[in-house]
């Protein structure tokens, strides 16, 4: 770990001079208060009364100028984490890379983030450091919303949304960038990247779910500096993977992470059978197509079931290979997801409550051929039966010869109807991949009687 490096400083220092600023009026802009999170404005509301500068930023105000539903709203303030956290006790303080506040209000969470500056040589190791190869450790050094706007990563999301006056405060050309549907990073692209490596992914994301190009010079490093994504957390990747193929744009999405060399990145075993594998060619285009079809029509998606997609071609390679030296096909198939699984957790981790169901669907693809034995009703109850016949689907639709079993299941579920069964939650509902258990209510601590 060391202080903030010189290159770091040099496009700083420069990036601060050379983005102007763009303030549209509220009668040239198509927000209005109706359209925001009424949370986001309790938050907005309170700073200000607080006497705080505090404006709605990023993705929240881009979306919304772009006719879009935003899932979020993050505000921008010059109070600390610290005084935020007074003022609302509803809050709690988040992060130690970059210190923020979360104020929830129920199931939303409004990011309350404080505007950050350009380190200095006078700061500390605690305030401000990068990595060896210029990753941002640590960026808790505090400024004003010009400096903030310099910080951000793309030009169209260093928009600002001010209650004050209803205006939009667009900074480096963000307003145009949003007008052409243009991509472009603020600052110097290989050492923004390098800052945060997931601003590679980022930068796919928004271009496939919002349509826009990558500007050149964004683009340009992209497929080299791709490695550099080993840096990351594969927890931290667990989560950007979740936000790539659940937005609706999943196969596109795919197809450019391939483009650029992304992909083998997060998922390496699979990147590896797509090279010559005609049907795990076919299995994940199907897979991130009929993804999109659900979100698209309003459908819930679970997360276990395409990762499970995407893994099963390296399931199958290792159990073929345990099989060959003798192993049964379910001891052989329980060794290889345990393979499997332990190697993807080195790129991208995949927590229990997903692995768990991920490996019901795999052993079930085992017993689902088995349909002259007399346990064929009790499977319609197993609470993973719909999601395992659905792969088997899957399977036959990207062109593996299971010889009729998929219809075979289909009549067999139309003659005996279906079973009542107690089916995962997750399954019912879930589209975000997070722990839907309930939340325990914190144990208060009574205070003790006033003595007399």
């Amino acid at each position: 770990m060391k202080a903030p490096g010189r290159a770091l400083k040099r496009w700083l220092s420069k990036s601060t001079t050379a983005a102007p600023l763009t303030v549209i009026p509220r009668d040239q802009h198509n927000i209005s208060r109706s359209q925001l999170s009424e949370n986001a404005l309790k938050v907005l509301y309170r700073l200000h009364k607080a006497g705080y500068q505090a404006l709605l930023v990023g993705g929240g105000v881009r979306d919304t100028l772009l006719g879009l539903e935003p899932k979020d709203f993050d505000v921008a303030t010059n109070a600390t984490p610290e005084q935020v956290a007074k003022l609302f006790r509803n809050s709690r303080l988040i992060g130690r890379r970059f210190k923020l506040v979360h104020v929830v209000f129920g199931r939303e969470v409004i990011e309350v983030a404080t505007f950050r500056a350009p380190p200095q040589a006078e700061h500390s190791s605690k305030q401000a450091s990068t990595g060896d190869q210029g990753m941002i450790l640590r960026d808790n050094v505090y400024g004003n919303k010009d400096e903030d706007a310099m910080r951000r990563d793309f030009t169209v999301n260093a928009l600002y949304y001010d209650i004050a006056d209803f205006s939009v405060h667009a900074y480096a050309g963000g307003w145009q960038d949003l007008q052409h549907k243009r991509l472009r990073l603020i600052g110097e692209p290989e050492v923004r990247y390098r800052e945060d490596p997931v601003r590679m992914l980022r930068a796919v994301r928004f271009a496939a779910k919002l349509g826009f190009s990558l500007e050149q010079e964004t683009e340009r490093p992209i497929q080299a500096m791709a490695p550099l994504l080993q840096q990351i957390p594969p927890a931290r990747l667990f989560e950007e993977v979740l936000k790539l193929f659940l937005h609706g744009q999943a196969l596109q999405t795919f197809e450019q992470l391939q483009h650029y060399g992304l992909f083998a990145e997060l998922f390496p075993q699979t990147a590896a059978s797509l090279l010559d594998d005609a049907f795990c060619q076919a299995l994940v285009s199907n897979t991130f197509a009929n993804t999109d079809a659900r979100i698209q029509s309003g459908k819930s998606v679970t997360p276990y079931f395409f990762l499970a997609s995407l893994l099963w071609p390296a399931v199958c390679q290792r159990m073929a290979s345990y099989e060959e030296q003798g192993m049964p096909p379910q001891q052989a198939l329980h060794k290889a997801a345990d393979k499997v699984i332990a190697q993807q957790a080195k790129s991208t981790a995949i927590p229990k409550r997903l692995s768990i169901p991920m490996r019901e669907i795999w052993e079930l693809q085992l017993r689902l051929p088995k349909i002259r034995s007399r346990r064929c009703k009790e499977l319609l109850g197993h609470p993973r039966f719909r999601a395992a016949y659905d792969f088997v689907l899957l399977r036959e639709q990207s062109g593996e010869q299971l010889d009729g079993l998929g219809q075979w299941w289909t009549d067999f579920q139309a003659e005996h109807g279906p079973v009542v069964t107690n089916r995962p939650r997750d399954e019912r509902n879930r589209e975000d991949g997070r722990n839907d258990r309930p939340r325990r209510r914190p144990n208060r601590r009574r205070k003790p009687p006033r003595s007399s």
